[in-house]
């Protein structure tokens, strides 16, 4: 079911997040069938337990504090809504997410530093660890964002919004805050996949080489029918990416690539730096370019 778009109430949340750093989470959905994976950030590493800075809030209400974290102290888990003064606001209305990120003088960030070509990483999760989509939204001049997410399905998601300020106290600090919003509907959750070491997705399986990762080191190997991969093309400035969320609290992690894409063809293997501190189950989100078209693999790690 789907609901008018909001726009007066938006303007008064996000103003009032600008004026006061209260964050007002405006929320309409449609409960249609989970977001595809269309679309694949933590821009730091990863220390457990220590992303404890700023509230978190829900869509109706505040959570409390965000000791919950597990990865992400040089930048946020994006557990946290607010982070070292910064905050992020937004309203969901209909598919469209609108927000604003304000700095520690409450006004809108405007200037951002670009990481893998992109001013800002935007990421949408459900509490399952289904639904993933990862977009790059448009920027206004007054500081808004637009992100046009696909569908969300019914149930608690989690939104993200990856960032480098390019002004003010934060400038050249990278950030990862997030809320999370609830679409209602009744929610049908799926089990998170066992562990494994591969993915198929459009005829192309992704292996992890070796298992979880070793000496901050992921590496994978992309085939298909058994044949190496070699014409990957460039996406977001390299040949892979990578992002990884935890099993149970959501907490964020992005796996930094090894070297930028080349002339020719990439792969068969692609190498990330991986940091990923807590034990346990981790969903990983592999996205790699071919023939023009953008492909996305999904599988569990277990770490610990």
């Amino acid at each position: 079911m789907r609901t008018t778009p909001t726009t007066d109430p938006l303007r008064r949340a996000l103003s009032a997040a600008a004026a006061a750093g209260l964050l007002a989470v405006a929320l309409t959905s449609c409960a249609s069938p989970a977001g595809s994976p269309h679309q694949g950030h933590n821009h730091g590493h990863a220390t457990a337990g220590q992303d404890t800075a700023g509230h978190d809030m829900a869509g109706h209400g505040m959570a409390g504090h965000d000791t919950t974290g597990t990865a992400g102290a040089a930048a946020g888990s994006g557990l946290a809504a607010e982070r070292n003064g910064y905050r992020l606001a937004g309203a969901l209305a209909g598919s469209e997410y609108r927000f604003r990120i304000t700095g520690p003088d409450g006004a809108p960030v405007t200037a951002y530093v670009p990481e893998q070509t992109e001013q800002l990483h935007f990421y949408a999760i459900r509490s399952d660890l289904t639904g993933f989509q990862h977009l790059h939204p448009e920027l206004g001049p007054d500081g808004t964002w637009r992100a046009a997410l696909e569908p969300l399905a019914a149930g608690d998601w989690r939104l993200y919004a990856s960032f480098t300020p390019d002004s003010g106290p934060g400038k050249g600090g990278a950030l990862v805050l997030g809320e999370q919003v609830t679409v209602p509907g009744a929610a049908s959750p799926v089990p998170l996949p066992a562990a494994a070491g591969s993915a198929t997705v459009d005829g192309y399986t992704v292996t992890v080489d070796g298992g979880a990762p070793k000496g901050g080191e992921l590496g994978l190997t992309v085939t298909r029918d058994g044949q190496p991969v070699t014409d990957l093309q460039p996406y977001l400035g390299t040949f892979g990416h990578l992002t990884a969320f935890h099993a149970g609290d959501l907490a964020f992690a992005h796996l930094h690539p090894e070297g930028a894409a080349a002339d020719g063809g990439g792969g068969p293997s692609l190498r990330f730096h991986a940091e990923l501190p807590a034990a346990g189950d981790w969903r990983l989100f592999v996205q790699f370019r071919t023939g023009g078209t953008l492909h996305t693999a999904a599988l569990t790690l277990r770490t610990g």
